[in-house]
């Protein structure tokens, strides 16, 4: 993720012009669904993010490669955001941008983005359970969660919501009884 500035300035308004596209068009979250599997390929390829990143490389091969990694059944109106992006020199910040959507899709949709981290992968009763106690703690209409793995904590999880941190591992309460242990 680039400074807060670069956010603001640039980021920002380009995910509010996409925003204001796909809600024109009611398209919101098919758009959602294209750019969480963008900005799961650009983490998942160096490759392709150098690429898009390196500014000696030329707009119209940027846009070959675009056009490839999108294929033929793209959203029109997703293709041509990120031709304009490409026109703007302004693809480097396409991460940033993708992200800004889905923060204000989840504002849209009334969700919340619950950071959950596990020893091991949850089950999908597993995430029921934490879905509906975060839509009990935050009264919001749905949850997303973002899962990841952390072997490091032995057991238990470790939820996100916002600045809010709710830890229920066992590394979280070894480490609270060695405190207390040591405070005595």
């Amino acid at each position: 993720m680039t400074s807060n500035v670069a956010l603001a300035e640039i980021a920002q308004p380009y995910a509010q012009a996409l925003m204001s596209v796909a809600e024109s068009n009611n398209i919101t979250e098919q758009i959602g669904e294209d750019v969480r599997g963008l900005l799961n390929l650009l983490q998942e390829s160096n490759q392709l993010r150098n690429f898009i990143d390196n500014p000696f490389v030329e707009a119209d091969d940027k846009k070959a490669v675009i056009g490839r990694v999108l294929g033929e059944g793209a959203n029109p109106y997703l293709r041509n955001f990120l031709m304009i992006l490409v026109d703007r020199r302004r693809i480097s910040f396409l991460a940033d941008v993708c992200q800004q959507y889905l923060v204000l899709l989840r504002q849209l949709t009334q969700t919340v983005l619950a950071e959950v981290t596990s020893a091991v992968p949850l089950s999908e009763s597993q995430q029921q359970t934490i879905k509906e106690k975060v839509i009990a703690m935050t009264s919001a209409r749905q949850v997303e969660l973002e899962a990841t793995i952390d072997s490091d904590i032995i057991g238990g999880v470790i939820i996100k919501v916002g600045s809010q941190v709710i830890d229920a591992s066992l590394r979280g309460q070894l480490r609270r009884l060695s405190l207390r242990l040591s405070s005595s």
